[in-house]
């Protein structure tokens, strides 16, 4: 474009000027709609997706009777180009440490010692230990036992027992029973009483009455070797009444252990070690 010399309207010049740069730029976004490709300005443009992986091959079953196939060793794994290593401690004792020296074992409260048996007893009477002295014969009457410091109780009892001790003696067991029983019922730690019932029971052929109560008796006499000898026996002379001689041996045995001077004791247990059943007296 020739642009004309001389004066001119400086409006024309200016407008022509615009015309010439709009022409520019109008030629360069032609040249440039060549080369890029038109976007549209209302539309969103979208993310990039990645690219997609082609899908993994699955493994083929192996066919029946064919050998499966092995898998050669898997590689150790390298994390960007360095390998992992293991932190290795030197666990040496320092030069201060101190040897410890060993503990002794200690014993285990798991095992016990087994419990301890008491030996099995003969029979059913308990062993008596021997008196360190025989002891003596207490021939007096049960009343000598009373004194001001006696219960009333225990000397009512006394009685009712002496009296019954007579009526054995006068040969009248049935009533002696009545009177024993009494005293008894008035005293229950009476052991005279048990005893001397033992025996009247004895007199009437109740043996097995008599056995219990000598039990009874042989509780209440705890400790007093004299009055054990005495019920023993008579236990003794219940049982060989009753036909059983082992258990006769054994309490005549006991009885004199207790009282090595018990005449009728060593006599019943001659009588039963030979053999001899005669009536008791």
């Amino acid at each position: 474009m020739m642009l004309r010399t001389g004066r001119q309207d400086p409006v024309k010049i200016l407008r022509d000027i615009a015309r010439s740069l709009f022409i520019a730029s109008l030629l360069a976004l032609l040249l440039q709609g060549c080369t890029v490709p038109w976007s549209r300005p209302w539309e969103v443009p979208q993310p990039a997706r990645p690219p997609s992986r082609p899908p993994a091959p699955q493994a083929k079953s192996p066919a029946p009777g064919s050998a499966p196939a092995t898998r050669p060793p898997a590689k150790p794994a390298v994390e960007s180009g360095q390998v992992i290593e293991e932190d290795i401690r030197d666990k040496r004792p320092g030069p201060q440490a101190k040897l410890r020296e060993p503990e002794p074992p200690r014993p285990s409260l798991s095992r016990q010692a087994p419990p301890i048996q008491a030996p099995p007893q003969s029979l059913s009477v308990p062993e008596t230990k021997l008196p360190g002295r025989p002891p003596v014969p207490e021939e007096g009457p049960l009343t000598a036992k009373i004194d001001p410091k006696t219960p009333p109780q225990r000397a009512a009892s006394l009685r009712l027992t002496e009296e019954g001790k007579k009526l054995l003696a006068a040969g009248d067991p049935a009533k002696a029973v009545s009177r024993l029983e009494k005293g008894i019922a008035v005293d229950s730690t009476n052991p005279y009483g048990y005893y001397y019932l033992a025996q009247a029971h004895f007199a009437l052929g109740r043996y097995q009455e008599s056995l219990n109560f000598l039990d009874v008796a042989e509780s209440r006499f705890s400790g007093d070797s004299y009055w054990l000898s005495e019920v023993y026996t008579l236990r003794g002379e219940n049982h060989r009444a009753l036909g059983d001689l082992d258990r006769a041996d054994f309490t005549y045995t006991q009885a004199l252990r207790l009282n090595p001077g018990n005449r009728l004791a060593a006599e019943g247990l001659s009588r039963v070690q030979a053999g001899n059943q005669a009536p008791i007296r």
